[in-house]
């Protein structure tokens, strides 16, 4: 199955791995916090979230209970193929140069980098 979260359902699906089964009440509420979103619009997106694959609804109780079906790391590889094909055109090197070139990395996240680069030197 290929995954393609939009931008709504990954905010979404951020809120479910955070919280991990909650109900659309519950998603509703975190969301507000940081923006302006209607409750029928998170019902919505949670409902075609579920007909897509991307969550699953237990409907056992009055109030239906959301979990997700794909894990943090299976959105961020559909989300990077789809960055890389569309934005740079498959190269790696142009997207590993932008990132580092615009976003300050911490000396952790540096060394990690690092470690993972020698992997590939030998």
């Amino acid at each position: 199955m290929e995954l393609k979260p939009t931008e709504s359902e990954l905010e979404i699906l951020q809120v479910i791995w955070k919280l991990g089964r909650c109900t659309v009440r519950d998603v509703h509420e975190e969301l507000s916090q940081n923006k302006d979103a209607g409750y029928t619009t998170t019902l919505k997106l949670m409902q075609i979230m579920a007909d897509k694959g991307l969550v699953e609804r237990d409907t056992t109780t009055k109030t239906h209970v959301y979990r997700a079906l794909i894990t943090r790391e299976q959105a961020q590889t559909s989300a990077l193929d789809k960055l890389m094909d569309t934005v740079f055109k498959g190269s790696t090197g142009s997207l590993v140069i932008q990132a580092l070139g615009k976003h300050k990395a911490s000396s952790d996240e540096i060394d990690a980098i690092k470690q993972y680069l020698k992997q590939f030197e030998n």
